[in-house]
């Protein structure tokens, strides 16, 4: 059992490491968006550089992606006679883990926004959606949407407490995931600070 646990887990950081905004770039302009804007391969960067359609591509791709891993643990989960909610919710961090640093790029991945957004539509959709509305009044005010994502992953845990204040495992995953989710941010916490970050409808050269 302790063998399959794994494989599974490594099946979901395997899905989670496909680098959609790296092969939505090649695949439309024959470009590395890493080459470009802030050298992120999530939404954001891609709609930068490339454009509103292949960037919705990028986002659809990697919110699917965290959808799947948490329903390849609940399934696999009922096959092995273990909790849905533990696993599913360890099948969703492995698919985080492997978009922020995946091997297909030598561990130099996204910021896992919208991975993360996947996971917890699937995990805890009430307390995502709020989350979701925090992060639209974030970036409807100031046009950030590295600032709008920060205070959204760092709503997300409060949300999730008042809402699901019994499900302890989601709260926990909660609390990783904006700290992943602030830690893969702190260049942008660098260039807000200086009042140096790109706002949502700029666009960089390519």
């Amino acid at each position: 059992m302790i063998i399959f646990l794994f494989l599974i887990l490594i099946a979901c950081y395997l899905l989670g490491s496909v680098p959609s905004g790296y092969l939505i770039g090649k695949i439309f302009k024959g470009i590395d968006v890493r080459d470009f804007g802030s050298g992120n391969i999530g939404f954001t960067n891609v709609l930068r550089a490339i454009g509103t359609f292949p960037a919705l591509i990028v986002l659809i791709i990697d919110i699917t992606k965290g959808i799947i891993s948490v329903y390849l643990g609940f399934f696999f989960a009922q096959l092995m006679g273990i909790d849905c909610q533990v696993m599913g919710g360890i099948g969703g961090l492995a698919s985080i883990v492997g978009h922020n640093w995946p091997i297909f790029l030598k561990f130099k991945g996204g910021k896992g926004v919208a991975v993360t957004a996947g996971v917890f539509l699937a995990l805890t959709p009430v307390p995502f959606l709020l989350s979701l509305l925090v992060m639209v009044g974030i970036i409807a005010l100031t046009r950030y949407v590295s600032l709008g994502s920060m205070v959204a992953a760092g709503s997300l845990p409060f949300f999730v407490f008042w809402l699901r204040n019994n499900a302890r495992l989601y709260l926990f995953l909660s609390i990783i995931a904006a700290l992943f989710i602030l830690f893969k941010h702190r260049n942008n916490i660098q260039r807000l600070s200086r009042n140096e970050e790109s706002k949502i409808g700029e666009k960089v050269k390519t």
